[in-house]
């Protein structure tokens, strides 16, 4: 199987990118209360040249306490346009954990019509170890004209994954550890029961990364799936705890050639509470 991926580029290529005009670069850093790190702050001391930050947990749907839910469109226009996004621009994301939310984010931009947007394959870790140029300098942004759609038929709702657990051409797939899955671990958010999805299969997002946070070759990724028991061409739903890791296994289904993909945007922090 050819392992050029699409959707992911490498620390190489950003390099040689990075002055490009065409070129946006957003850190979407987000982590787990329990990790007691501020991305944002992290951000304003370090981060890629010429990159903006981009808040989840800001940028979200105000009309529910469900954590991080996708935004209304008309919201995530006016913030990536104030980030220097528009038509024609090619966007670049990257995480501090090397690669989890910025998958999220690269889902978000495919959700509303997005499509020339790739992360950055290892993310800001590699990208320091390397040794390669960072700064501190916050580079201003003009705003541009940026045309979005909505593509509903990337989110799954928790009607959506009700009937999927009732079909046998559906398969939701789980990227929380194996200890949440099966009920052993507490659940990091308070209010929500133990346990997974009925019918629901687990593939740990980190199973799908290499040690250094990139992600494995092709032909592993399809490896892991497949022993899983995963149905490339069922219409598959992908789920964690709060719609964040899904978002990893989306972007590697996508890698490998899946074409009816969700993400459960409430995810546990939903279904858990029903």
């Amino acid at each position: 199987m050819d392992n050029d991926f699409k959707n992911i580029v490498s620390t190489d290529w950003l390099e040689e990118h990075l002055e490009a005009p065409d070129i946006r670069i957003i850190d979407s850093s987000w982590y787990f209360p329990h990790e007691k790190r501020n991305a944002e702050q992290e951000f304003i001391k370090s981060h890629i040249p010429g990159a903006c930050f981009f808040d989840i947990d800001k940028i979200k749907d105000d009309e529910t306490d469900l954590p991080h839910m996708l935004p209304p469109s008309e919201k995530f226009n006016s913030t990536v346009r104030k980030l220097g996004v528009g038509d024609g621009h090619k966007v670049v994301i990257y995480d501090g954990f090397g690669m989890r939310s910025a998958a999220r984010l690269w889902w978000m931009f495919k959700v509303f019509g997005f499509s020339d947007v790739v992360v950055l394959d290892g993310g800001f870790p590699k990208w320091v170890k390397e040794d390669r140029l960072i700064t501190a300098e916050l580079a201003a942004k003009e705003i541009r004209h940026l045309t979005i759609f909505e593509d509903k038929s990337l989110v799954a709702d928790s009607d959506d994954v009700l009937r999927a657990t009732k079909l046998i051409h559906c398969s939701i797939i789980d990227a929380r550890s194996e200890g949440r899955f099966l009920g052993k671990d507490p659940e990091p958010r308070s209010g929500l029961r133990s346990g997974s999805i009925e019918s629901s299969i687990n593939v740990p997002y980190e199973t799908l990364l290499n040690d250094d946070f990139t992600f494995k070759k092709k032909e592993e990724i399809l490896d892991i799936f497949s022993q899983k028991g995963v149905v490339f061409n069922n219409y598959i739903i992908t789920s964690c705890g709060s719609g964040v890791t899904a978002a990893v296994l989306y972007l590697a289904l996508d890698e490998i050639g899946c074409t009816k993909i969700s993400l459960y945007d409430g995810s546990w922090a939903e279904w858990g509470k029903i």
